[in-house]
C-alpha cells in the first residue's frame, strides 16, 4: 500500500477515534512520549485491520464477487457488510443453512486474527412497511437479524461474549436509495464492525499545565 494511501486510511482511523469517545478531547503534543506511544498504538492497529481486511477479501473472494459481501475501512473501524437477503430469507431472523460458511470464514478471522477486538453488530432494512412478517416494525426484525449474527458467533464459533454487542438501526440508515430494488436490496444488511482498541485521556493528562500548548483535534 502506498504511503499517500496509508496516510489518509489512518487520518480516517484517527477521526473515528475521536469519534468513539462521545465528546472525550484527545490531545497530542508533540515530543511528548505518551503521544508518541498512542500514536504507534494506533499505527499498529490500523496495520492489523488492514492485514484482515486483505485476509477477508481472499476468504471471501467469491462472496464478493456475487456482491453478497462488501469490505470496507471506516471512519467506525474494518466493516464487514452481508447483504441480508444471503443471511436471511424475507421478513425472518434465523441464520439461512448455506450462509453459515460464509460466517464462519469471518468468525474465523475474528478469532484467530482479531482476537484482541471488539465486534459490533448492526441490522439494517429498506423502508418497507411490516406487513405479514409479525414483527412490531423494521426495529425489531433488524435487531433481530443483529442478534442472531451474535449468538452464532459466540454460541456455535466461540467469539467471546465480552468482545460483542449488537444493535438494529430499522431503515433509518440506507447506503442507497429506496426507490429501486437493488438499493432496497442493499440497505437490508448485516453490518459486523471491528471497533478499534481506544485509550481515553486521563484526567490527570488533561488537566495538567503542562499541556498549555495543546491542540485538540477531536471534541
Amino acid at each position: 500500500m502506498n504511503k499517500g494511501l496509508r496516510r489518509n486510511i489512518f487520518v480516517i482511523f484517527m477521526v473515528f477515534v475521536g469519534i468513539t469517545l462521545g465528546g472525550c478531547t484527545i490531545i497530542f503534543q508533540k515530543g511528548r512520549r505518551s503521544d508518541v506511544e498512542k500514536i504507534s498504538e494506533l499505527s499498529s492497529q490500523l496495520d492489523e485491520l488492514m492485514a484482515a481486511r486483505n485476509l477477508l477479501a481472499d476468504r471471501l473472494k467469491q462472496e464478493i464477487d456475487d456482491k453478497q459481501v462488501r469490505l470496507e475501512m471506516a471512519e467506525k473501524g474494518l466493516v464487514i457488510t452481508f447483504v441480508a437477503d444471503i443471511l436471511f430469507d424475507s421478513g425472518k431472523a434465523k441464520i439461512r443453512q448455506e450462509a453459515m460458511p460464509t460466517l464462519d470464514k469471518v468468525a474465523a478471522v475474528l478469532n484467530e486474527n482479531l482476537s484482541e477486538f471488539k465486534i459490533g453488530i448492526e441490522g439494517h432494512t429498506d423502508n418497507e412497511p411490516i406487513k405479514f412478517s409479525g414483527w412490531k416494525s423494521n426495529w425489531e426484525l433488524s435487531t433481530a437479524r443483529a442478534l442472531s449474527v451474535l449468538h452464532y458467533f459466540n454460541a456455535d464459533k466461540a467469539v467471546a461474549g465480552q468482545r460483542l454487542s449488537a444493535i438494529g438501526y430499522g431503515e433509518f440508515h440506507p447506503v442507497a436509495a429506496n426507490d429501486t430494488k437493488e438499493g432496497m436490496r442493499f440497505n437490508r444488511r448485516v453490518e459486523i464492525v471491528v471497533l478499534p482498541k481506544i485509550t481515553k485521556v486521563k484526567e490527570e493528562e488533561k488537566q495538567s499545565p503542562a499541556l498549555e500548548e495543546k491542540k485538540s483535534y477531536f471534541k
